[in-house]
């Protein structure tokens, strides 16, 4: 005989929140930029983008919880001494953008419309701040300490963790049972059925935002390397004798016949070296990718 299933709004709102973001939560983490990330493979610019990308969700999130820390629906959650991470990220970003990192760092249009939406939510739903705070805080205390490691070891940073405050939590000694504390407290908040289904469905969008920003940051490296490339490019159009300089037909002077290459061996064969240099040029830019 079938077994009734379990409906996921009957039970805690955590592992209502667990059950419900399982799937999500797989794609997130099987995201390019994430699957590359946790293979080392992972540039500074790239890093810089992700860390810039971090301090204006947290900066916002943060802001909307400082709205709200005495709502109902939020203060047993209000936990900024262990959790916030605007300072430390304000730590960081001076790391990798210098002093005047306010005027430099990007905001690319995914983070903007996770902003947005966060923003929103503390002002239009502040009950639904909890699925934000459960995806960001506990996702980065639980695998912080391992992408730290990656970091460093990737991008050669330095033992004391420079550029690396963000993944280090001071005031949590024991994640795991801080972890447990934080579920009970999430346990205690009265909702509704429709109540705990929305914000079970905001979780959800929770790790979507993300995923649309893993998606753009990956894009935004992939074209980076493009403009390389065509800066490599341009580089090589300034080699003295390079194919790239002639790849565009030059005009030919007034009363002046055009010369076959057939006239002449000589630049024949200057194309054709050249041609063999620029291949292999490519070639070992590639290979060393």
């Amino acid at each position: 005989m079938e077994l009734p299933q379990t409906d996921s709004i009957s039970k805690d709102l955590s592992e209502a929140l667990k059950e419900a973001t399982k799937e999500v939560h797989i794609q997130a983490e099987n995201a390019e930029f994430m699957r590359n990330f946790q293979k080392g493979q992972v540039t500074r610019e790239g890093f810089k983008l992700v860390m810039a990308s971090l301090y204006h969700i947290n900066a916002t999130l943060e802001e909307e919880i400082e709205r709200n820390k005495q709502n109902p629906v939020y203060a047993p959650l209000y936990f900024p001494e262990e959790l916030h991470r605007r300072t430390a990220l304000e730590q960081d970003i001076a790391f990798w953008y210098g002093p005047h990192w306010q005027k430099t760092i990007p905001c690319p249009p995914a983070t903007q419309h996770y902003v947005r939406h966060l923003h929103e939510v503390g002002h239009s739903h502040p009950e639904l701040l909890v699925a934000h705070t459960y995806t960001r805080y506990l996702g980065d205390l639980s695998g912080g300490q391992v992408l730290k490691k990656i970091a460093q070891k990737a991008l050669d940073l330095p033992s004391s963790g420079e550029g690396l405050a963000f993944f280090t939590f001071p005031n949590i000694h024991s994640p795991t049972k801080f972890k447990q504390l934080y579920r009970a407290r999430m346990n205690t908040l009265e909702m509704t059925p429709e109540v705990k289904r929305r914000v079970t469905e905001e979780a959800k969008t929770a790790f979507l935002l993300n995923i649309e920003l893993f998606e753009e940051l990956q894009v935004l490296l992939t074209q980076d390397h493009k403009d390389q490339s065509l800066s490599w490019m341009e580089w090589l159009r300034q080699w003295p004798g390079s194919l790239v300089q002639d790849t565009t037909p030059a005009e030919t002077p007034r009363g002046k016949p055009h010369i076959s290459t057939s006239s002449s061996q000589a630049p024949l064969l200057r194309w054709v070296l050249t041609l063999s240099f620029l291949m292999a040029t490519v070639a070992v830019g590639i290979y060393a990718m």
